[in-house]
This record gives C-alpha cells, structure tokens and sequence, in this order.
C-alpha cells in the first residue's frame, strides 16, 4: 500500500514509515495474510489505537479548558465526549478518505455502517498514536487541532454534546409517562474490540437500537436514535 497519498492530504510526511502502515493494519488483516511477506509487512494497530485515545483525549482537554475558562468541569466533559465518540472521529476521518488505505481481511472490507465506523474510529486514534511516536506532541497536537476542533462551535451552539439519554428520558416522561429502558440485545467481537448492541425500550416499544464499543456508549447511540425515530 502506497500512503504518500494520505500523507499529502494531512500534510506530513512520516520519517518511519512503518508508523503509518500499522496504523492502517487491522487485526484482521494479519490473521488473515500470517505467514506471508504481507503478513509479516507490520504489526496491528491496536497499541497504537490505546496510545493515540490518549493523546486526544489530553489535547481536546487542553484545547477546551482554554478556549471555555468559564465553563464548568461537567459541562467540558461533555463537550470533549461530544468531539472525541465514535461517531464524530469516525466523520473525520471518511473526510481525510482513510478508508481507502485501512488494510482489512476480506470479511471486515464488505462491513458497512456503525462496524466501519468504529474501524474508522479506531484507525484515527491509531493514527494519532503513530503521529506521536513518529514526532511527538506537537505534530499529534497539530493533526488533531486540523480535523476536529472545528467542530466545537457546533458542538455548543446546537448542544449536540447534551446527553442524549438524559434528553430522551426527560421527553419521555413528560409525553409518555414512561422513563425509557435499555437492554443488552448482542455483543461480539474479541475481548479487545467489543461491540455491544443495545435495544432503547419506551413502555413495549422498542423505539431503537444502538451500537457501540462500550454498553454505554450503545445505550447513548440507541437514545440518540430513539430520538430522531420520535421526533423528539
């Protein structure tokens, strides 16, 4: 795989480029070519996915606690989960075409929807952590500073950072008479890259599902879409 492209496009150029192949390298790429020189070419990119969620958690906290010195602890925490979920990473990196270079097996390239979202989201963070090694701070600082912190002033001005299962819950009571109930419909996947799917309940209803790499993360997507089903 040739990533000068994408390098281009982000405006860095790796000193090694092994960094950025793995990076790209899901898991299931490797399982699938073991044992070949494609196999043997990189390693998978969940360490760097772990160190990279680090690093953007720190810079969005830092950007935030700067840009909002009014704004309470709660309400930062909010605002950064709305910037740094699935979803929105996802967003930024099928902008910068990132899933042109994922190397996937077979199976998970014919994935579509929320299952490519979090291998989108996971190669964002991934590639973060491989900015960071490659160059440190600043130049994990400055990628992430480019693809997201646009983002913020939406974020606030149309409070998309409010907890949608707080929001539905509120709604429901006062239209319903009902407080909105979740239940674990499936999870899959290894230990290492669970994915959990999550029925929102109103009464019998089941007014939607969710998905996510955590049980809460699935219970906020599913409100998020119970929502929208409801008009609320």
């Amino acid at each position: 795989m040739d990533f000068a492209p994408f390098e281009q496009k982000i405006g860095y150029s790796f000193k090694d480029k092994r960094f950025i192949e793995q990076a790209f390298t899901h898991r299931s790429y490797l399982n699938e070519n073991r044992g070949t020189s494609a196999g043997r070419r990189s390693e998978h990119n969940e360490r760097l996915e772990f160190l990279g969620d680090a690093v953007l958690e720190l810079v969005v906290t830092e950007f935030l606690y700067s840009k909002y010195p009014d704004k309470p602890e709660g309400e930062l925490t909010a605002y950064r989960a709305a910037l740094v979920n699935t979803v929105s990473i996802a967003d930024a990196a099928t902008v910068l075409g990132m899933n042109e270079f994922l190397l996937l097996s077979r199976g998970e390239s014919r994935d579509t929807g929320r299952a490519r979202q979090i291998i989108l989201a996971n190669a964002f963070e991934a590639l973060i952590g491989a900015l960071y090694l490659d160059s440190g701070y600043e130049a994990a600082k400055d990628f992430i500073a480019a693809q997201l912190f646009h983002k913020t002033d939406e974020v606030v001005s149309k409070r998309l950072w409010q907890d949608a299962k707080s929001k539905l819950q509120e709604i429901a009571q006062e239209k319903m008479k009902l407080t909105p109930i979740y239940q674990l419909l499936d999870q899959s996947g290894p230990d290492h890259d669970r994915v959990f799917v999550v029925g929102a309940y109103l009464g019998q209803e089941k007014a939607a599902t969710g998905e996510g790499r955590s049980k809460q993360e699935a219970e906020q997507d599913a409100a998020q879409k119970a929502l929208a089903a409801k008009g609320w």
